[in-house]
């Protein structure tokens, strides 16, 4: 059986974690968690540990402090790629993601090489309790970079994806240099670039009841030049 590993990221998430490991791994015996935690002060790394003794599905991974999703996910890609998961999940900790898509990533996966949940698939928005700011924001994110790097994406800045393995061993995750939402829009074009199949399947994105979101200006401004960046690595040949 090909299993798979759905990385979660988690900063002062307590709340949410102790319910959502065990929905991710009630949605497909051959899943895996990998919970890949800041230091949060509020016990995530505690809770992760006690998720962890109570099944040997769920792992740990504790980094000294807050260094930014996309570092998490780079160190969570390797930790899978060692352990020979042929199927690498992520997914945001804050139920913004629903477990219950896994089951439609897994399908889609035996004929593509990465597939993304989109928010915005065939003209419809599938977003959920987000203000009107927020959604513009978003939404105008993707038309800017779909524009900008070539991407036929909708939703390049989404985060709930399916790679294999093959994408990530492909790649080289640690040239990826982009760290906040960024980082979504760059691992879909070096994939892209490497001539991968990428399918979108339509998810709905519930905006988060407990905790607080990570978006700040900093990740804003990232994005806003990091797609510049790309664009010009293709243009010379380095991606």
């Amino acid at each position: 059986m090909e299993r798979g590993l759905v990385i979660v990221p988690t900063y002062n998430e307590i709340k949410n974690l102790r319910q959502i490991v065990p929905q991710i791994l009630a949605q497909d015996p051959s899943l895996d968690v990998l919970v890949v935690d800041d230091n949060s002060p509020d016990g995530t790394g505690q809770a992760a540990d006690e998720l962890a003794q109570e099944s040997g599905r769920v792992h740990v991974l504790h980094r000294p402090g807050k260094e930014g999703l996309g570092t998490a996910y780079r160190a969570g890609f390797r930790w899978a790629l060692a352990r020979d998961y042929e199927f690498v999940f992520e997914m945001d900790a804050d139920f913004s993601h629903d477990p219950k898509h896994l089951p439609q990533f897994l399908d889609a996966i035996r004929d593509a090489d990465l597939v993304l949940g989109c928010r915005y698939l065939g003209g419809r928005v599938t977003v959920v309790n987000w203000p009107m700011a927020r959604l513009f924001l978003s939404y105008s994110a993707n038309i800017y970079a779909r524009v900008v790097t070539g991407l036929r994406l909708h939703d390049a800045t989404g985060g709930y994806k399916c790679f294999r393995r093959r994408v990530l061993e492909a790649i080289d995750i640690d040239a990826v240099r982009s760290n906040g939402y960024a980082f979504q829009i760059e691992v879909s074009f070096r994939a892209a670039r490497k001539g991968f199949r990428i399918i979108e399947i339509p998810i709905v994105f519930v905006d988060r009841t407990d905790g607080e979101s990570k978006m700040s200006g900093a990740i804003v401004r990232e994005a806003v030049w990091m797609v510049w960046r790309l664009r010009l690595l293709a243009l010379l040949g380095r991606l």
